[in-house]
């Protein structure tokens, strides 16, 4: 296994953050797992192609960064089963699905990031979450040296999270994540952008359209350093939404399940007038406004920051809170004490 020291991680995140890791571990099959040292796990981050998280300080922990590839395909009469590694990258299995006549995935495709992170975020898109079509995860325990299974409800899958990123985050590596795909395809074309598909609606064409969506709205992190979607769309009342509607009647919503309402973080930064707003190198997108552009390689705490400026200014205005949807990873101890994360 590839062990390196005091290797710098500026080129292993998409904000382009500057970071130093004691050590980094390339694990590349699963035996090399059981060689990760005890001691040194505890304290360290999985990290996989490093699109979603913030380096908050000049010391990064120890990293993890497991490099399994592989794609299976099985199949009933009902379902193909996809078996995919965990440094899989993510928009290529959608393109490989698709492109062998197995849809379902189609409107998540080029969010960026691997395959093993997809399922700790619950990652989601164009009204389709990973976690929908899930069925179960292989999981190496760090504490038995195991590898475990975990079915689609041992995974508590709900809007960006998962029992992954809260009860065993830190504590073990996905390898790989199975997926169940039902052959009689159903769309799911009612977000706004996709009802805009000309019939026949396809697979291809849904992917097409997602594919141009986003590119016209989303920049190249290796063109401009960024991290995707920084914040959560935030969920309100019932109640608290019909003040805020009656304030604002062009607010865009999502009703839930559960009865709540989503909120469109893009739409209230915006409205409380930062689209486009830039200062000290950090700078939000001129035509995303979740996006958050490091344009000229500003530190960790210099990103927190100006996302607390952003929280600021939206709190005010609308007296909503936004979550970051970004991980912020802190110091030696893995907490977020001294970052966004953790404001509630």
């Amino acid at each position: 296994m590839k062990i390196r020291t005091n290797f710098s991680l500026k080129a292993l995140n998409s904000l382009n953050v500057s970071a130093i890791t004691p050590e980094i571990f390339f694990p590349t099959k699963l035996e090399e797992l059981s060689e990760l040292p005890q001691s040194k796990v505890a304290k360290s981050y999985i990290l996989g192609e490093g699109s979603n998280t913030l380096f908050c300080q000049k010391n990064a922990p120890i990293i993890i960064k497991p490099s399994l590839v592989g794609i299976e395909v099985t199949e009933s009469d009902e379902c193909f089963q996809i078996s995919a590694a965990c440094a899989e990258n993510w928009h290529d299995l959608v393109l490989f699905c698709v492109n062998n006549g197995i849809y379902g995935l189609e409107n998540l495709a080029l969010i960026p990031g691997s395959v093993g992170a997809a399922p700790v975020q619950n990652i989601g898109a164009y009204g389709v979450e990973v976690g929908d079509f899930i069925e179960r995860i292989t999981w190496f325990d760090f504490a038995s040296k195991a590898l475990i299974d975990f079915s689609k409800a041992d995974c508590q899958f709900a809007y960006r999270n998962s029992i992954f990123k809260q009860a065993l985050s830190g504590k073990g590596i996905i390898t790989h994540v199975h997926f169940s795909l039902p052959k009689a395809w159903q769309a799911v074309n009612s977000y706004q952008g996709l009802s805009e598909i000309d019939l026949p609606i396809t697979p291809q064409a849904i992917m097409a359209k997602v594919m141009q969506l986003r590119q016209a709205k989303l920049p190249e992190p290796k063109q401009l350093p960024n991290a995707g979607s920084f914040f959560k769309n935030p969920l309100v009342s019932v109640d608290f939404f019909a003040i805020l509607q009656e304030k604002y009647p062009t607010i865009p919503f999502y009703k839930q399940a559960n009865g709540e309402m989503k909120l469109a973080a893009g739409w209230l930064i915006e409205q409380a007038g930062l689209k486009g707003f830039r200062e000290a190198g950090i700078g939000i997108h001129e035509k995303q406004a979740l996006v958050l552009i490091n344009y000229q390689g500003k530190s960790g705490q210099e990103i927190v920051a100006f996302a607390r400026f952003i929280q600021e200014k939206v709190q005010a205005k609308f007296n909503v809170h936004l979550d970051p949807e970004v991980r912020f990873i802190g110091g030696d101890e893995l907490n977020d004490i001294a970052c966004l994360g953790s404001q509630k």
